[in-house]
């Protein structure tokens, strides 16, 4: 029995547990847990990570310039303002390495991205959840939240797991009536898919704001999410001290090349989109007309609401692992009665609707 004692926060410190990738024994899975990519990455991506597999033994290029030059081109962002790391979650926790201290408060909203209270916690902060409506962050609860104490505000736009979002009109008024020395951090991790023209990922409002980070990833749309890629944007102050706090070589070699290809071929990423759009309003519809309820989703999954009449969440998550298809149930995100369900391939998504409805008809 060790005599070392570990900071008071880590005893309660939850670990982020990731959707599952079993489903009954014995019965070939078929996960739809994670928010994957349904199409995986691209060619260019997975030729470029092989190729560098020749140069294992040299360490990766510590400042990603060339990932940082194409992100920068792709989006007309200045290079040196961008921040990368070990996947989008990885600055998240930079964010608060840099920014809170113990007994100091980290915002979020309820049914929000569950690593936003595990990164607050990490360095002894105090997560606060802010009440939402209809699955969709409420500016007003997030301001009516906000105390002398609070020092981050984290707003997933789109969110997961719900797929809702605020338009740029409610952002803009977040940032307008929060304190200045309070950091707001959009989390954009699906913004590729949104295709509601009063979105704003957070570039227009950074252009402005000295106290806004957004940050993305190409774990979902790209299809990286074993190589762990994430990015963000601030201003240059909030960029550069966020690069004070994070490991050297964070992101790999393999890593850095399969992103800069990705961003490289756009005829993928454009297959990619279509493929969700049309599945996506495909599983919406689907879902209505078993009667059960598609939560209106601007991301690559889907929330569905079961009714509460002896045909619950729980159960339905039960008969469809016993025929091998992963989806999330969420009762430790305050969503037992809902099944999150990433967007799959045409057969994946056809053969769900079908188990659906088998379960509700028995």
């Amino acid at each position: 029995m060790t005599n070392l004692e570990p900071n008071s926060w880590i005893k309660n410190l939850d670990v982020y547990v990731g959707g599952k990738s079993k489903a009954a024994k014995d019965v070939p899975a078929i996960k739809l847990s994670s928010n994957e990519s349904a199409l995986g990455p691209s060619p260019m991506a997975m030729e470029a990570y092989a190729a560098e597999s020749l140069k294992l033994h040299r360490y990766p290029d510590a400042s990603y310039t060339l990932l940082r030059e194409k992100l920068a081109e792709k989006y007309d962002l200045e290079a040196d303002r961008i921040i990368c790391g070990m996947g989008s979650d990885e600055i998240l926790k930079m964010v608060c390495r840099a920014y809170v201290q113990p007994g100091e408060e980290v915002i979020y909203s309820r049914h929000g991205f569950m690593m936003y209270p595990i990164a607050a916690k990490g360095v002894g902060g105090i997560p606060v959840e802010a009440p939402d409506v209809d699955y969709t962050a409420h500016v007003d609860s997030i301001l009516d939240c906000i105390t002398d104490r609070t020092r981050v505000i984290f707003l997933a736009n789109p969110n997961n797991p719900t797929g809702t979002f605020l338009d740029r009109k409610e952002v803009q008024r977040l940032w307008e009536n929060m304190p200045g020395n309070v950091l707001l951090v959009l989390d954009a991790a699906y913004a590729e898919f949104v295709e509601n023209a009063n979105y704003d990922a957070g570039l227009e409002l950074i252009n402005t704001a000295d106290n806004v980070l957004m940050t993305r990833t190409f774990s979902k749309l790209y299809g990286l999410a074993a190589l762990r890629v994430g990015w963000g944007y601030a201003c240059k102050e909030v960029s550069e001290t966020l690069d004070r706090t994070r490991d050297p070589f964070n992101v790999s070699s393999a890593a850095q090349v399969a992103a800069v290809a990705a961003l490289e071929d756009e005829a993928f990423e454009e297959k990619a989109v279509a493929h969700n759009s049309k599945w996506r309003a495909w599983l919406e519809t689907e879902i209505t007309k078993l009667g059960l309820t598609a939560v209106p989703t601007q991301a690559n999954f889907v929330l569905i609401h079961f009714p509460d009449a002896g045909k619950t969440a729980e159960a339905a998550n039960e008969f469809l692992l016993s025929k091998g298809y992963i989806l999330r149930w969420l009762p430790k995100q305050g969503l037992p009665d809902c099944l999150r369900l990433s967007v799959g391939l045409e057969e994946e998504n056809r053969a769900v609707i079908r188990l659906l409805q088998e379960f509700l008809e028995q």
